[in-house]
């Protein structure tokens, strides 16, 4: 049996419980800045934060406005930006500031996951472009796949938004089951991409919301490793997990395909990534999952399965930064 890394949920036979390579820094770092609440959907930094600091901090939700003096360089994350909040309020906030995949709704709190920046855009956009370039062939027919960019979801009292989602046209679901707390349909692939978000958060988000069993059929998770403003990323990772791969005895779904995509590895040595080199393939079975009954999964059209090639993933983030 295949075991995973608590944290990144990679798997590695030769021991049964450990924390990888990867995410050990990451351990450390959540020891020393979070205390653990059982009871709390947020961890809560130890440091007491200055009145003046959250009042900066609180102009992203009161104003849409992420102030210079909010220190957001330093800003330890998930962060708390506001409370009793409705989630009516939430999304009317979110649309009127344009703030997408950043923020979180839970029982009333509205939480920081992501912080915008260039090199979380692109890497969103160019994978979306890679998959859209694949379905090209199908656009403007019954079988066309929808970009359905960071749609909200909602369950009970939890809201989130993917940064990317893709979905055919799939029937309505029964009520409360849908994304939307109601009927509306889950998209088959999700695209989530961490930047000043830690592994941890992301994955967790993955594990315990998007792939729940009857929502998001396959999910794409990238992590990019942040740099100081100006500089291009070096160290960038990507998941792949696919709900056919059945699940563990803990109920998560085992990583499909991980693979390094910067110039850098975990120990800091050069990489090289040539185009065809690092795939994420998407079967179509998962890409059309649930379909409309009357509409035929395009088998002569598409190619099976789809390739994503992270290689222009890369080349898109180094030089649009």
């Amino acid at each position: 049996m295949f075991d995973k890394c608590k944290l990144c949920y990679y798997r590695n036979p030769e021991v049964s419980i450990y924390i990888c390579n990867w995410c050990f820094p990451l351990f450390l770092n959540l020891q020393r800045y979070y205390s653990e609440d059982e009871n709390a959907s947020v961890s809560k930094p130890l440091v007491r934060m200055s009145d003046e600091l959250k009042k900066f901090r609180r102009l992203w939700w009161d104003q849409g406005n992420l102030h210079p003096k909010a220190d957001w360089d330093n800003v330890k994350l998930p962060y708390l930006l506001a409370e009793s909040i409705t989630y009516e309020e939430y999304e009317r906030r979110g649309d009127m500031f344009n703030v997408h995949g950043c923020w979180e709704w839970c029982n009333g709190k509205v939480i920081i996951i992501e912080l915008p920046s260039d090199p979380h855009e692109i890497c969103i956009c160019s994978i979306s472009r890679e998959l859209m370039n694949c379905c090209g062939s199908v656009i403007h027919t019954d079988a066309e796949i929808y970009g359905l960019g960071s749609i909200r979801t909602r369950v009970g009292g939890s809201g989130k938004e993917a940064d990317a989602s893709f979905s055919p046209e799939k029937p309505d679901v029964t009520s409360p089951n849908g994304r939307d707390g109601k009927n509306k349909p889950w998209p088959n692939i999700v695209i989530e991409v961490a930047y000043s978000e830690t592994v941890h958060h992301v994955m967790d988000k993955v594990q315990n919301y998007w792939l729940h069993p009857n929502r998001a059929h396959d999910v794409i998770v990238v992590k990019i490793n942040p740099v100081p403003p100006g500089q291009v990323p070096m160290r960038m990772r990507a998941w792949h997990f696919c709900v056919s791969d059945g699940r563990l005895p803990n109920g998560t779904v085992p990583a499909r395909n991980m693979f390094e995509f910067g110039t850098q590895d975990e120990f800091g040595n050069a990489l090289n990534i040539q185009q065809g080199a690092r795939i994420i393939s998407i079967q179509l079975d998962c890409l059309y999952h649930d379909l409309l009954p009357n509409i035929q999964i395009p088998r002569n059209t598409l190619p099976d399965p789809i390739e994503l090639d992270f290689f222009f993933v890369q080349r898109a983030i180094f030089r649009m930064v």
